[in-house]
């Protein structure tokens, strides 16, 4: 798509604003209050897959945690597809934010884990592949998905900042910045995850 430089950024805006609501929609309240659960009212208080799945079980979990990836995951691609790369890392930024701060709860949200792992998958599949490898085996090990979820997160951080120092101003360095944003974002939604584990480890 050719565009002069401000019908792009006219466009971004556009579809800032559309994967903004698209990524506000919240299948774990949706599907909570279709089964008799408001889950903002349970377990952590937190309207997202893990929370969910807890009180409703592993399976409804994993159905809103696929319903999450996909609200990354097509918004982005389609924009990848058919516009330029940079407005398709804005498009799943815009994802993550709306997952994050709900404009459909007030501003309330989940972490953004399945959101943004949808939208790099759709970008960089690679990445998003090895995170979820990295987040399986570390679950084993500190048991709470929480902490797995901040150590495939600190994995993508590192990704990014690798692609950023061999890109040699390729568009490779977009999407390394791009990575290291949408880490840090799911980092700082963890950060009282962060904040416990550190104090185990702490003597």
């Amino acid at each position: 798509m050719t565009l002069s430089t401000t019908g792009t950024i006219v466009v971004a805006l556009v579809v800032a604003t559309a994967c903004f609501a698209i990524g506000g929609i919240n299948p774990a309240t949706i599907i909570g209050r279709w089964r008799g659960v408001e889950v903002s009212s349970v377990g952590s208080g937190n309207p997202g897959a893990t929370n969910l799945g807890r009180a409703l079980g592993r399976k409804w979990g994993i159905v809103v945690g696929v319903i999450d990836v996909l609200k990354g995951f097509v918004p982005t691609l389609v924009v990848m597809l058919t516009m330029d790369t940079w407005v398709a890392l804005v498009a799943g930024i815009a994802c993550v934010l709306g997952h994050i701060y709900s404009p459909y709860l007030g501003g309330r949200g989940g972490k953004g884990v399945a959101t943004s792992v949808g939208a790099i998958l759709a970008v960089v599949p690679w990445v998003a592949l090895a995170s979820l490898v990295v987040f399986a085996v570390c679950v084993p090990f500190v048991r709470r998905l929480g902490n797995a979820s901040v150590v495939a997160s600190a994995f993508l951080w590192v990704a990014g900042v690798w692609l950023v120092v061999r890109a040699d101003g390729t568009p490779d360095r977009g999407v390394g910045i791009w990575l290291v944003v949408m880490a840090s974002i799911v980092l700082a939604r963890h950060r009282s995850n962060i904040a416990s584990w550190m104090g185990r480890l702490t003597p």
